[in-house]
């Protein structure tokens, strides 16, 4: 059971309420009703034991498949502590998914005298740790656990852990649907073929790619402009997988309100839109941001968090769930309902002999909605 979020909803109703038998009735239904399960779980892998911490949502009751969340601390850093800090459980309570924060393996091989050993994921050589297929073994234990969708598996880090999640798009693609890198870069595949000796960046299926880089960050694998022959530049990634994915060549850019104009940096959205079944690529580019967590520390206008499952959670193995390609002339409506309207990416209601190639939104009167692409 999770007893931080425990604490602090408790302490939230002794500030506000005044009444002590409704506290003590609230108090009583938090751990049933409002608090996910947090496990702390291993496995004996690749001849060593692997840690890994499963949050379960309050509302899983196997009745139906749900998602997997997989979620990587950075260098030298612990899954229990990057819990707090992208702390998806409220998310995961909210929308039916699970939540994992597998620990990077001690690599005492690396330590020097005095120093702690490191817990990274990538920066292990010579030694012969294979986290993608303890990754890959994570999700088929949970999936002998739990009732799983494997269609929708994410994956999103920060720092190194960020690196890592490319990682997972590219040599864990069959089982990854799209992930999210937060102040990590990606390797160049020169460099991870001769030094890890791992091939060349390999995804077999159309994957959405967020990443929220920060310009003014200055460690060597995150730089905004890469650190060549290393580490691809924020332009060389999306680059990389808007190709990839055949998305439009030119992204649309919007600010992000600046609701916190007192962190040095602002915030702006920058979409490659419809690609191969309706995936996008976007980066979030924080102006001024350095090797940060948006919400947490560094740029407030935005949570990482947040921004993560949003982007992600539209998204299958397949791609934009639901996607549909329609014609302009095609019939928008049929005998069961009615189109109310259709909008665009940012909620503004559309003309459709205007909008082509795009992404839209279809809303009937009957509460549904279609995601469709024009042309």
């Amino acid at each position: 059971m999770n007893n931080d979020y425990i604490g602090i909803i408790i302490v939230e109703i002794v500030l506000k309420n005044q009444n002590m038998k409704k506290i003590t009735l609230l108090i009583a239904l938090i751990p049933l009703f409002c608090i996910s399960q947090t496990i702390n779980k291993s496995m004996f892998f690749d001849g060593i034991d692997r840690e890994y911490i499963v949050c379960v949502p309050a509302n899983y009751d196997g009745s139906k498949e749900v998602p997997i969340m997989l979620n990587f601390h950075g260098g030298a850093g612990f899954a229990s502590d990057f819990m707090l800090v992208n702390d998806m459980r409220p998310i995961a309570d909210t929308a039916g998914f699970i939540a994992v924060y597998p620990q990077g393996a001690f690599d005492y091989e690396g330590a020097e005298d005095g120093n702690a050993p490191s817990t990274s994921w990538l920066h292990k050589a010579p030694t012969s740790h294979n986290d993608i297929n303890f990754i890959a073994a994570i999700i088929d234990s949970l999936s002998a656990e739990y009732l799983i969708d494997e269609d929708r598996v994410y994956a999103c880090g920060y720092s190194e852990g960020g690196i890592f999640s490319y990682e997972l798009g590219c040599r864990l693609n069959d089982r990854i649907a799209s992930f999210v890198s937060v102040s990590g870069s990606m390797i160049v595949d020169s460099f991870r073929e001769e030094y890890y000796g791992l091939g060349l960046c390999n995804p077999i299926h159309p994957t959405a790619v967020m990443l929220i880089p920060g310009t003014q960050d200055d460690s060597f694998h995150s730089t905004y402009d890469g650190f060549q022959p290393y580490y691809m530049s924020v332009d060389e990634i999306t680059s990389y997988w808007s190709g990839y994915n055949n998305t439009d060549e030119n992204p649309m850019i919007e600010s992000v309100a600046n609701t916190n104009p007192t962190d040095g940096s602002t915030v702006e959205r920058k979409i490659w839109s419809n690609g191969e079944n309706c995936v996008s690529v976007v980066e979030l580019k924080v102006n001024g941001g350095g090797h940060d967590w948006p919400g947490v520390f560094g740029n407030m206008d935005i949570s990482a968090t947040n921004e993560i499952w949003d982007f992600v959670s539209k998204y299958n193995r397949q791609g934009l769930i639901d996607c549909e390609t329609v014609s302009l002339n095609e019939t928008i409506s049929d005998s069961n309902r009615k189109l109310i309207k259709v909008i665009d990416l940012y909620g503004r209601t559309v003309n459709l002999n205007s909008y082509t190639n795009q992404l839209l939104f279809y809303l009937y009167d009957d509460g549904s909605s279609q995601k469709k692409v024009n042309f």
